[in-house]
C-alpha cells in the first residue's frame, strides 16, 4: 500500500504575494569545486539589499541538476537562513517529471519553515496531455507543504500549454503563480494576463521580456539577469506599477539588452562570469555539461551593465 510521504501538515500561505523581482541565485563554487557557501550568502544579502522581493534557491540558474543531495540541502539552508534574518520571501525549486518523485521532492521542503513557495517545472520530456499536467499539479498541490509556482518553460520541457490550460492550473487551490517563460509574447500570453484566475500571479521568466510582461500586468519576475543591476530591475517593476511609462520603456529597453548579453551562452555561465569579474563570487566555474563563458560574452555583458 502506498504511504503518504508528507512529513507534517500542509502550511499553505493563503496570503502569499509574489509581487516584485525575485533572483534565482547561482551556486558559486570554490577553486576546488565545492559549493562556496559564504559567497552564496553574500549574494543573497546583496540582491535583497538592492530591493529584490525574494530569492529562489535551486532554480535552473543554480545548476541544480549537477548538485548532490547534500549540496542542495546546503544551498537551501544558506538561503533559508538569509531569508529568516531578512524577513524575505524564499522560493525553492522542487519537483520532478514523475508525480511520485515530485511529491517526495516537495515533502523535503517541510525541513525549512522559511520556504514560502516551491518552483515546480511542468513535467519535462514525458509530455503528458494538458489534462495529465493538471492532474499532476492537482496532486502536488494536495501534498505540498507550501504553495506552488508553476514553471512554464516549453522550450525546455517540450510541453506547451495554452492560456486555458494555464488558467486551469491557476485555479487549483495551492497554486499561487506561474513563472512564465514561453520564449516570447503571443496571443496566449495576452489572453492569460487579460483573464488570470483571482489570486493567481504571473511572473516573467524570460528576462528579455520582463518589461512588456509587466506592462501587460505581470506581478513581477524571477530573473537570472537580476543578479546584475538588481536595483534597476526593481525600478523597472516599480515604474510599470506606478504608471511611469516613459521611464519604464527606457529602462526596459536597456535591461533587455543586458539580458540578451547574459543569455548569449547557456545560463548561468555568463552571469557567473560577470559576477566573478566583479569580485562577487570566487570563481566563474560551472559544472559539466556546462562550460565556462567565453571572454567575449563576459565582456559584452559587462559593457551593457556599465551603460545602464
Amino acid at each position: 500500500m502506498r504511504q503518504d510521504i508528507r512529513e507534517e501538515p500542509m502550511r499553505h500561505d493563503l496570503d502569499l504575494d509574489l509581487e516584485g523581482i525575485h533572483v534565482p541565485l547561482v551556486t558559486p563554487f570554490t577553486r576546488t569545486g565545492e559549493v562556496a557557501a559564504e559567497a552564496l550568502e553574500a549574494l543573497a544579502h546583496e540582491v535583497l539589499d538592492a530591493g529584490a522581493s525574494g530569492i529562489v534557491a535551486l532554480g535552473t540558474t543554480a545548476e541544480t541538476a549537477t548538485l548532490e543531495e547534500a549540496e542542495r540541502d546546503l544551498v537551501t539552508g544558506v538561503c533559508a537562513r538569509v531569508c529568516r534574518e531578512r524577513g524575505a520571501l524564499l522560493t525553492v525549486g522542487a519537483g520532478a517529471s514523475g508525480t511520485r518523485a515530485a511529491e517526495a521532492s516537495l515533502a523535503r521542503l517541510a525541513r525549512w519553515p522559511e520556504a514560502r513557495a516551491a518552483l515546480v517545472t511542468v513535467p519535462a520530456f514525458v509530455r503528458p496531455s494538458a489534462a495529465g499536467t493538471a492532474a499532476h499539479f492537482a496532486r502536488l498541490a494536495e501534498v505540498s507543504p507550501v504553495p506552488l509556482v508553476v514553471y512554464h518553460i516549453p522550450y525546455r520541457t517540450g510541453q506547451p500549454l495554452d492560456a486555458a490550460a494555464l488558467r486551469a492550473l491557476g485555479s487549483l487551490a495551492g497554486v499561487a503563480a506561474v513563472k512564465y517563460a514561453a520564449g516570447g509574447i503571443d496571443q496566449d500570453t495576452v489572453a492569460l494576463l487579460g483573464d488570470a484566475p483571482e489570486g493567481f500571479q504571473v511572473l516573467a521568466g524570460d528576462d528579455a521580456y520582463v518589461s512588456p510582461l509587466l506592462a501587460l500586468g505581470a506581478a513581477g519576475g524571477i530573473l537570472a539577469s537580476a543578479h546584475l543591476a538588481t536595483g534597476r530591475f526593481v525600478e523597472l517593476a516599480t515604474a510599470w506599477r506606478e504608471g511611469d511609462v516613459a521611464r519604464a520603456r527606457t529602462l526596459g529597453h536597456a535591461l533587455a539588452r543586458l539580458s540578451a548579453a547574459v543569455f548569449a551562452e547557456p545560463n548561468p555561465v555568463v552571469v557567473k562570469g560577470v559576477l566573478h569579474a566583479l569580485g562577487r563570487i570566487p570563481t566563474p566555474d560551472v559544472r559539466l555539461p556546462l562550460l565556462p563563458a567565453s571572454e567575449a560574452a563576459v565582456a559584452a555583458a559587462l559593457k551593457e551593465l556599465a551603460e545602464i
